[in-house]
């Protein structure tokens, strides 16, 4: 997407969810004058649309979420030709045919990420890593330390969405490589997953030694 204000701000509503036109002008760094001009065009071309949250007496809080066309403007990795090419690959070669092509995909993606995650011996290190990798892949993704010694790894954009639809297969080999990669020192749990109807992919990753107390959070940690 380009670096127009109106892409900015179609980007913060992807990553951050719904979001009112006061908290998109701060994390924009602009007026809420300028941001509601921005939604109004943004909402003529069907890109974005509101909701009114009701919390008490007054007026209702207005949210700002994008429309399937605005989710639209996102990557995704043409989504039609991907999802022919795996019934093809179903139809030719049977469903055994289509787990070695996730085999093998998940062989090469662990390949990928082992040389640049390589033998970092901090765990934060190796998610930060991770959370890099899969940022330049498309999914838009950052980390963030838990008070409990946790961490999130959080992915607002899927670029594969219509091949994991397709075959949860891919889901599932993901997972495993976030495992395999960050070693035997972590267990990781997906929380929230776009295919069972949450706006985002995120996982919990618990360190086998969970740190006594309350853990500030880690520098160079970037809050979802």
């Amino acid at each position: 997407m380009n670096d127009r204000p109106s892409d900015r701000l179609l980007h913060v509503l992807k990553a951050h969810g719904p979001q009112s036109a006061a908290a998109l002008a701060q994390r924009l760094g602009t007026t809420v004058v300028a941001v509601r001009q921005q939604l109004d065009r943004l909402s003529e071309r069907h890109l974005v649309s509101y909701e009114d949250e009701r919390t008490g007496v007054g007026r209702p809080k207005r949210r700002w979420l994008l429309t399937d066309r605005g989710h639209g403007r996102f990557p995704d990795n043409h989504a039609g030709l991907t999802a022919e090419i795996l019934r093809g690959v179903v139809d030719l070669f049977g469903p055994k045919g289509l787990d070695r092509l996730i085999a093998h995909r998940e062989r090469e993606t662990l390949d990928s990420y082992g040389k640049r995650i390589g033998e970092r011996r901090d765990l934060a290190e190796r998610i930060a890593e991770l959370a890099a990798i899969r940022n330049e892949e498309g999914y838009m993704a950052a980390w963030t330390q838990e008070p409990d010694g946790s961490f999130l790894l959080i992915e607002n954009h899927c670029p594969i969405c219509v091949a994991a639809a397709t075959c949860q297969g891919f889901c599932r080999s993901e997972l495993s490589v976030f495992g395999t990669v960050l070693g035997p020192d972590a267990s990781v749990h997906r929380v929230e997953h776009v295919l069972e109807g949450a706006r985002r992919c995120a996982y919990r990753i618990i360190p086998a030694e969970r740190p006594a107390g309350r853990s500030a959070p880690l520098p160079g940690a970037n809050a979802p």
